[in-house]
Parts: C-alpha cells; sequence; structure tokens
C-alpha cells in the first residue's frame, strides 16, 4: 500500500485513553464508556508503563514541528495515579530534546485534590472540566454509578484549580434538558470565573445488541434517536440566543469556541474545532492497550488502523486508510450541502452526525443542519463586519460598539 509520510500537512495528533473508557462517574448520554465492550477479555484497563514510554517516545519522534501537544482523555484521566502523571512528564523530558511540550487533560473533576492541582500548576497542564452548567442542568445526566450527582464534587474541583492559579477550560454538553435555558447557562460560566468555553451537543442513536445498550455506529440509519439528544430546532435557538448575548458584551473577553471557529471560517483560516474543518482524520485515539483508532467518535472496530506495537504511529495516521477516512467527510456531502450558502462555514459539521436525509431523500445530511443553518443565517451580518475588522487589523471586539450606536442591529 502506498503511503504519504511527508510533507505532513498538520502535525500528527493521537489523544490518549490511559484508563480507556473506565470512568467513576455514570453519565446517562456518554458516548464512551460502553467501549470497555470491545475489551471484555481484558481485567485490568490501564496503560501499561511499558505502552506509555513506548508512546511518549514515538508520538514526539513522530512530529514535525518543535511544539509537541499531549491530551490525555478517558474515561475519567484521574483514575490513575498521580504518579502515572509523574512519569509522563519524565518520560516527554527525556525524549523530547528540547521540544515544547504541552499537555491538555480532560476531567470530570470530582476527583481533583491539592496535590493534583500543584501537580498541574508546577507543570503547566491545561484542565478541561466537563460541567453542564447549574446544578439542576448538571445533576440531571452526569451522576455517578449509584445515581448519585456529581455538581457539588466538580464544583469543589474547580474551587481548588481556581485556588492553585490552575489554568481550566469547560467542556459543556448540550442536551434535550439544558438546550432551552441558554442565558442561564451561559451566566453559570460567566459567573465562575470560566473565560474559554466549548459547548457541545449531544446526538446519539441506540441500537439494541445482546451485550446491552449499544451505540449505532455512524454509518448505521434508521436506529432509534436516544431521548438525550437535543434536537436541530433547541440547537439553533442555543446558538442564536447565546450569540447576541455574547456578541452585545464578551467578544474579546469570553472565548466561545463555536464562535470563534464560525468567525475562522468565515475569514478562510483554519477553525480550532475539527468537527467544521473541511476535512478530518488528524485526530486519532490510542486505547490503554495500543490500539489506535481513526477519531475519537469513531472508536468502533470498522475504524481500528492498528496496533501500535505492530505498526508506527506515523504509519496508521498517514495510512491511505486514514487520508481517506479524513477525506470523506468532504467527498460524502449530499447535494443539499454542497448548494448551501453556508458550507464554506459548516462543512457538514462531523460525520458521526450524518445519517439523516436530504428533502429530496438523499442520504448523509446532518441531523442538526437545521439548527446551524439557523445560526449561520443569523450570525452572518455579524461575521461580515468582524471579519472587515479583521481584515483592516482592527479587533472582532469592535462590534459591541458598533451595536450600541446602532450601526448595526441584532435581529
Amino acid at each position: 500500500m502506498k503511503q504519504t509520510f511527508a510533507p505532513f500537512a498538520k502535525p500528527l495528533y493521537v489523544m490518549a485513553k490511559p484508563v480507556g473508557a473506565v470512568c467513576n462517574l455514570s453519565c446517562k448520554y456518554c458516548y464512551y464508556l460502553e467501549k470497555s465492550n470491545l475489551y471484555k477479555d481484558v481485567s485490568k484497563h490501564v496503560m501499561s508503563d511499558e505502552l506509555l514510554e513506548k508512546f511518549i517516545k514515538e508520538y514526539i519522534n513522530s512530529q514535525t514541528m518543535p511544539q509537541v501537544l499531549f491530551t490525555w482523555h478517558g474515561g475519567e484521566t484521574l483514575m490513575r495515579p498521580l504518579s502515572f502523571y509523574k512519569r509522563v512528564v519524565e518520560l516527554q523530558k527525556l525524549y523530547g530534546k528540547g521540544r515544547t511540550i504541552d499537555n491538555c487533560i480532560q476531567t470530570n473533576g470530582t476527583l481533583l485534590t491539592d496535590e493534583w492541582c500543584q501537580f498541574f500548576k508546577e507543570n503547566n497542564w491545561l484542565v478541561g472540566i466537563s460541567v453542564d452548567g447549574p446544578q439542576e442542568f448538571h445533576d440531571e445526566y452526569r451522576k455517578n454509578k449509584h445515581g448519585h450527582p456529581s455538581f457539588i464534587k466538580v464544583m469543589k474541583g474547580i474551587e481548588l484549580l481556581n485556588k492553585y492559579g490552575v489554568e481550566w477550560n469547560a467542556m459543556a454538553v448540550i442536551n434535550d434538558y439544558n438546550a432551552d435555558y441558554p442565558i442561564e447557562f451561559y451566566n453559570f460560566f460567566k459567573s465562575i470565573g470560566c473565560k474559554y468555553i466549548q459547548f457541545t451537543p449531544i446526538v446519539e442513536r441506540i441500537c439494541q445488541h445482546e451485550d446491552g445498550r449499544y451505540l449505532a455506529t455512524p454509518l448505521q440509519e434508521g436506529e432509534k434517536l436516544a431521548d438525550f439528544s437535543v434536537s436541530p430546532e433547541q440547537w439553533g435557538n442555543f446558538l442564536c440566543e447565546l450569540f447576541d448575548e455574547w456578541v452585545k458584551n464578551d467578544v474579546g473577553e469570553y472565548f466561545i469556541q463555536i464562535f470563534d471557529s464560525t468567525l475562522a471560517n468565515w475569514i478562510g483560516e483554519q477553525p480550532g474545532v475539527c468537527s467544521m474543518a473541511k476535512t478530518c482524520g488528524h485526530a486519532g485515539v490510542i486505547e490503554f492497550n495500543g490500539d489506535v483508532y481513526s477519531c475519537d467518535h469513531f472508536v468502533f472496530p470498522e475504524y481500528k488502523l492498528g496496533n501500535i506495537y505492530q505498526k508506527t504511529l506515523v504509519e496508521m495516521m498517514y495510512s491511505d486508510r486514514q487520508l481517506e477516512f479524513g477525506q470523506m467527510k468532504q467527498k460524502s456531502l449530499p447535494g443539499q450541502c454542497k448548494e448551501c450558502e453556508f458550507l464554506f462555514a459548516c462543512n457538514g459539521d462531523c460525520p458521526k452526525n450524518r445519517f439523516a436525509r436530504t428533502a429530496t431523500g438523499e442520504p448523509g445530511l446532518n441531523y442538526l443542519c437545521k439548527g446551524y443553518y439557523k445560526f449561520f443565517k443569523h450570525v452572518a451580518p455579524y461575521m461580515d463586519y468582524m471579519k472587515k475588522e479583521l481584515l483592516a487589523e482592527r479587533a472582532p471586539a469592535n462590534i459591541m460598539e458598533a451595536i450600541r450606536k446602532g450601526e448595526i442591529t441584532l435581529e
């Protein structure tokens, strides 16, 4: 098979799962908990010291740029002891050879302690906290295995991060329950001092297998939509109301990933979130046993690229198979998308959610299309204004003054 190794268009990026799908919570909408079913024959779902060293050495050596980003994801990452991550830092120094190495880690925040926060601060780790807004919204779906809510523990974790001055941001899932309250949602994050927020719509479909609940693979059609999924209408309304609040008061002070990525696409730059890029496939996942998959949302047997003990990360991530996976995002767009005035802005969004059909019955339409279209239509004049400011080397935040003066009005 022909391989494409160089020049690489993007840095090689592989998210690490040091505990696989193991977690101390049992969030109803979690797409990753069930991945443990892929490894039912394995008694201990933890990354070995041997594999950790092999991964770090190979990952660093695979990079073509002086900066290297490691992302540690779960399951719940803090179910590995602190000694594991201290070893991570030692190995990164050993194999880094002068490169700039950054680490970010995603956690539900319930296991944070003074010791964890001291470590993150001393080593400049960025911490992503999963929190779904105010207590009522958060505790609806984010409970532990005994059905007890987790909000209070998460907030204690955030207090510790703030106490030690650890840099952190929030990842909030938008579901059927909280999607109707965008302003309350946003004000909560502002009240706890969170300046960087990622809002992620939850869309999952269920099909029953003999081993219990099983999420439908991205290309399956006709499966039942999970009841916690946000609807296209809810998603569109949520984004529009949230944007109106943000664009009047908070541009340049609070950073909402989807708004930043929309503006990036508006000016022809690479967006900060892969779901809104033209192609995907540059962000793989390595499981606790060394298995590598095409994407965090495509951890299904048919998207397994191999194992790090049999193939190198470069071989897997730059294989024809993975390149084709990334290109299919653009190639598989239905006609309705190709003719859409906002194709440049969303690029069909994540292929994971392309199980709907177009008005003419063509498959491959993103389930959230109607919501995204409403959002892009709504924000177009404001994006045009901010684009003009950026191109003139002025601050996009000038739009707030323009709104106050009535030069541009919110519809």
